[in-house]
């Protein structure tokens, strides 16, 4: 039977992340389709994915590459594109098929919640709501797509760095972005024993850059990966 949704998780070392999240899609909908493309893991994410009986296919390292190679493998109408430490909530496929009902809409996110009780993740939790009320999407918010428009507006450019921004500043261009209420819950590890105020000054520094036209390519030189620090 042909997928109603093809969920794409690009992953990289993620083998204490990626089964709760398989584990969690699974509930949702019999008829959607999983698709892990892993980006040369070290750790047991691969052998994790395949005991957890999904599509596994291997790219290069890099969240945009991952993600084009997942999305043309893919056999679904609809293709979701989902970090591997994202927990998707129980009303999140049955909202992005009626968000899908208008054809005005050509793609979505969802509500961001980042789990833990630091302070830091509170925060974000308060403040990625309001990025989205100025059209500040980002990739954690499981970014969902027509097949149709990824397709027509070239899908995800193999982009070192910010990548979900420049899918999402085209997508804009194609129509209709359904900001949904379903909550996604994603990993707080990302602020965890380093100072929060440098991580987010950071965050905000490079993408004014990025929004400003510096190559994304120049600017990952100088990132630090927050993910995989010791990568």
């Amino acid at each position: 039977m042909k997928p109603d949704v093809s969920i794409i998780i690009p992953t990289l070392n993620e083998a204490a992340s990626l089964k709760p999240t398989i584990d969690a899609i699974k509930i949702l909908d019999k008829n959607v389709e999983i698709i892990v493309v892993d980006g040369g893991s070290q750790d047991e994410t691969r052998l994790i994915a395949e005991m957890c009986g999904v599509t596994i296919l291997d790219a290069e390292r890099g969240r945009g590459i991952q993600m084009s190679v997942g999305a043309d493998s893919a056999h679904g109408d609809v293709l979701w594109f989902l970090h591997a430490d994202t927990i998707p909530s129980s009303e999140t496929t049955e909202q992005l098929k009626n968000a899908l009902r208008s054809t005005e809409t050509v793609g979505g996110n969802f509500t961001i919640c980042f789990d833990g009780d630091l302070r830091a993740a509170k925060f974000m939790t308060w403040l990625y709501p309001n990025l989205r009320k100025i059209g500040l999407l980002y990739g954690d918010s499981a970014i969902f797509v027509r097949r149709e428009i990824y397709q027509k507006i070239g899908g995800f450019k193999p982009l070192p760095l910010f990548e979900d921004l420049d899918f999402v500043r085209c997508l804009k261009r194609a129509g209709k972005i359904a900001n949904l209420s379903a909550i996604v819950t994603t990993s707080s590890r990302r602020f965890e024993n380093r100072s929060f105020i440098l991580t987010f000054l950071r965050w905000t520094i490079f993408q004014c850059l990025y929004w400003l036209g510096v190559n994304p390519n120049r600017l990952a030189k100088r990132y630090y990966p927050i993910r995989h620090p010791k990568q």
